[in-house]
């Protein structure tokens, strides 16, 4: 897996301190790309049990973050790769996915859901789609999204 360039306008920070994050600013990028549902408290526990976490900064402004939930050697999968619209088409995500896939040598495992529309994106970085993924459904917008028609 190759590492696209770092864009030099920006910080890149891998496995920060997470207690210097503005959490605050993360929901609110979540919001921005309409993945509502979630609380500042419960985004910081979900990063802090996270095996890799990178946060990409404009000045002192989060403006990209994503992370990788695994077991450690085995199993892993990326989460929450999130880019300020306002920044996307930069490379940016690109640089997400592949930097924390580089974290992931010699796991037998590695997948990630994506957002609905993203296919193109991910299968231009050499991801795969998969055969064999389930999903159980926590309500009826997941079911819609990312199942298929019985």
């Amino acid at each position: 897996m190759i590492v696209p360039q770092k864009l030099p306008a920006y910080e890149y920070h891998i496995n920060p301190d997470l207690t210097g994050i503005n959490w605050q600013r993360v929901l609110e990028l979540f919001q921005k790309i309409n993945w509502k549902h979630r609380l500042a408290e419960e985004i910081e526990k979900a990063f802090g049990m996270s095996t890799t976490t990178l946060f990409i900064y404009h000045g002192d402004i989060i403006i990209a973050f994503g992370r990788v939930v695994g077991d450690g050697r085995y199993y892993a999968m990326l989460a929450d790769i999130v880019v300020d619209p306002d920044y996307q088409g930069q490379g940016l995500g690109k640089y997400l996915v592949s930097a924390l896939n580089a974290q992931l040598n010699n796991y037998h495992f590695v997948n990630l859901s994506a957002a609905p529309g993203a296919d193109r994106f991910y299968k231009n970085l050499g991801w795969k789609k998969q055969t064999t993924a389930f999903i159980w459904p926590q309500g009826p917008k997941q079911l819609r999204q990312h199942c298929e028609k019985d």
